[in-house]
């Protein structure tokens, strides 16, 4: 599939302020092999700020309509509300994003998933402002439960307490487990949120790329030094346009090199099987550990002899520090399971 490419800005401000943003998108990208997938724009701003500007609600809606009749380009915005849904619904406005202070209640995706029910509209669930896959997946599962087919999952960064370069962090980790527990539902990663910040933009977008991600939504206007919230984090259409044509996008469709990687891919399905094997294997022999210990009265935690296992591990490692913390935490995880099981074996 083709890149999902989402732009527009932040909020709506004003009628000129929303056609001249997509006035110069079109102008940008209407001979560009890249092409604009939607035009965003917040019309109900959830602010944490009470005197922040908040959007300018459903008088906004009739213009995005014309934007998107004119410039033949769907138009999404943010629903927080059940009556949301009914008023986009009004002026034909059928692609909507939840937004990541609406996801992490429960209660409000439901209402949502519920006023959704029975629409053909493309909803996009951006992850919770906390770092909680279960509360993202569940978000996405209550609005797959409404028959809705058209999901996307917008990865747009997590708060964090302590300052940061970056708006928000990016945790990875969470997104690509996401999509592995998701694999039919494109992930588009928010790289204006992460960022907070023009400059890291591109790193952003570059990375998400990297992992496999299937396009990027960017807060696009018209004059960002002029926009009534989040001016640091938008560009303009020409600054999209730039950006975008300098980012390398990895393909998601199969490649001249399919059955190189086919080859790479059954090594590791051998390799992956045996590391199953033994570990049931090694599990085993903890048992007949336990059950010694058990018997001759001895303690289960055995520093001395946990020690040389570690060291083992270390001195056939690789010179990463990446490697160095995957082994710390599997290893932690893997002395865990053996104190559970010795425990148990102790019980019976």
């Amino acid at each position: 599939m083709d890149p999902v490419i989402i732009a527009g800005p932040c909020a709506a401000e004003s009628k000129e302020q929303l056609f001249t943003t997509a006035s110069q998108l079109r102008q940008q990208f209407s001979e560009s092999e890249i092409k604009l997938s939607f035009f965003r724009v917040g019309v109900w701003k959830a602010r944490s700020n009470p005197n922040a500007f908040k959007g300018l609600g459903e008088i906004a809606l009739p213009w995005l309509k014309e934007i998107s009749e004119e410039f033949d380009l769907p138009v999404c915005v943010e629903i927080a509300k059940p009556e949301h849904v009914d008023v986009c619904l009004k002026y034909g406005i059928n692609s909507v994003w939840i937004g990541s202070r609406t996801v992490v209640n429960p209660f409000d995706v439901q209402e949502l998933a519920d006023a959704l029910s029975g629409t053909d509209m493309t909803v996009m669930v951006k992850n919770p402002i906390v770092p909680d896959l279960h509360l993202w997946a569940g978000g996405i599962e209550r609005v797959m439960k409404a028959g809705i087919s058209k999901i996307y999952a917008i990865h747009r960064g997590f708060a964090e307490l302590k300052e940061n370069v970056l708006r928000n962090k990016p945790l990875w980790e969470i997104p690509i487990e996401l999509k592995v527990k998701y694999p039919e539902i494109p992930i588009i990663c928010d790289p204006s949120h992460i960022a907070g910040n023009t400059q890291y933009i591109p790193t952003i977008a570059q990375i998400a790329l990297d992992y496999g991600f299937n396009g990027l939504m960017i807060e696009t206007h018209c004059c960002p030094n002029q926009a009534l919230s989040d001016a640091e984090q938008q560009i303009t259409p020409e600054q999209l346009y730039n950006m975008l044509h300098y980012l390398i996008f990895k393909s998601h469709n199969h490649s001249p090199d399919e059955e190189l990687l086919r080859k790479q891919r059954n090594l590791i399905h051998d390799i992956d099987s045996q590391i199953a094997e033994l570990l049931v294997k090694r599990m085993l022999v903890v048992d007949e550990i336990a059950a010694i210990k058990t018997l001759y009265n001895i303690p289960i935690i055995q520093s001395n002899q946990w020690n040389k296992v570690v060291k083992r591990y270390q001195d056939n490692s690789l010179p990463d520090e990446h490697y160095a913390s995957f082994i710390e935490k599997f290893l932690e995880l893997l002395h865990q399971q053996s104190i559970l099981r010795q425990q148990k074996i102790k019980e019976i």
